[in-house]
């Protein structure tokens, strides 16, 4: 969205996302423990959709043996990023761009988290494809992002549930109903059925819901 290249919105987009995710520190750690299934005390970690730094911060925190490679379209957010995971830029690698770009790996493991729904559909599966490709055979994609029933009834339900929970959790009553607007009127979002057949589709297997939250869904898959 417009907003990642804002610098304003940049500066305070690590606001944004405890207020408006349910669960969002939780939704983080559950990544890391799901992740240390597989890596165990060290391994290489990509990270699509790194902007922000805020997983990088809490995943580098916790696993000191751990390497990341962070992925994003969006300069200003890398640089927020670098900011945020300051103290451990020494096993941070950084790359401006799209997963296609992104180095070849291969992985041990990969987190998409709140990056997902703002991919087209058309590219949806090319996406997740190109994530596989750079897993090792076994490794673990962790993605959470927006997933809900797109039949109108049901879609006008959960983006009012989404605005509610932010007006609850301190945004503006009024800014929470335009971000739920803006949500269901420029985010290509899928339902949760659609997004396990997308990954199936990319070549993933074992797929598993780990989070719910309100209008998020998450899930990790074995590449």
């Amino acid at each position: 969205m417009s907003s990642f290249s804002d610098p304003d919105q940049v500066a305070r987009y690590t606001e944004g996302p405890v207020r408006q995710v349910p669960g969002f520190r939780d939704m983080q750690r559950m990544a890391a423990l799901l992740l240390a299934e597989s890596l165990g005390p060290e391994g290489e970690v990509l990270v699509l959709g790194a902007g922000g730094g805020l997983e990088l911060r809490l995943f580098a925190e916790g696993q000191p043996g751990w390497r990341f490679t962070g992925v994003d379209p969006s300069a200003e957010m890398l640089a927020l990023a670098r900011e945020v995971a300051a103290p451990f830029a020494a096993r941070i690698a950084l790359h401006e761009g799209y997963i296609e770009t992104a180095p070849d790996g291969p992985f041990d493991g990969a987190t998409c988290l709140l990056t997902m729904h703002f991919v087209p559909r058309e590219q949806r599966v090319p996406t997740l494809r190109a994530l596989r490709q750079r897993l090792k055979p076994g490794a673990p994609l962790i993605l959470a992002h927006h997933s809900f029933p797109q039949d109108e009834a049901r879609r006008a339900l959960w983006l009012s549930r989404y605005a509610a929970f932010a007006a609850a959790s301190g945004v503006a009553e009024a800014n929470a109903r335009n971000a739920a607007k803006a949500i269901g009127e420029r985010l290509p979002i899928l339902s949760p059925r659609e997004d396990e057949a997308a990954l199936a589709e990319a070549g993933f297997t074992d797929i598993s819901l780990f989070y719910a939250g309100f209008s998020f869904r998450g899930w990790i898959a074995t590449a």
